[in-house]
C-alpha cells in the first residue's frame, strides 16, 4: 500500500512509532504533529499498519492475466501498466 502511495506522490511516513520525552509523537524521524499541522483543514485518510502483523495474506487470481498474486493488485499487470504509461 505504501508503494502505491509513493507512486501517486502522496505523503508517506514509515518507521517506528514513538513518543519523545516532551510528549511529541514521531514515526521514525518524522514529527507526526508537524505533519498533521501541514494538513490542517484538509480531508484526509489516515491509515496505520504494522509490519509485525502476522495475518495470512489471501492469494488472488488476476482477472486479466490469470496469474496468482498476494498484493493489492497483480504485480505483473501493474508493472506493465506503469511501463506502457511511460513512468
Amino acid at each position: 500500500m505504501a508503494s502505491h502511495a509513493y507512486e501517486i506522490d502522496l505523503d508517506v511516513m514509515t518507521g517506528s512509532l514513538h513518543c519523545d520525552e516532551d510528549g511529541r509523537w514521531f514515526i521514525g524521524q518524522h514529527d507526526l504533529i508537524a505533519w498533521l499541522d501541514q494538513h490542517t483543514g484538509e480531508e484526509v485518510t489516515f491509515i496505520l499498519g504494522s509490519s509485525a502483523d502476522e495475518r495470512d495474506v489471501q492469494t488472488r487470481t488476476c482477472r486479466t492475466c490469470g496469474r496468482d498474486y498476494v498484493d493489492i493488485e497483480c504485480p505483473h499487470c501493474r508493472s506493465n501498466r506503469i511501463r506502457l504509461r511511460g513512468r
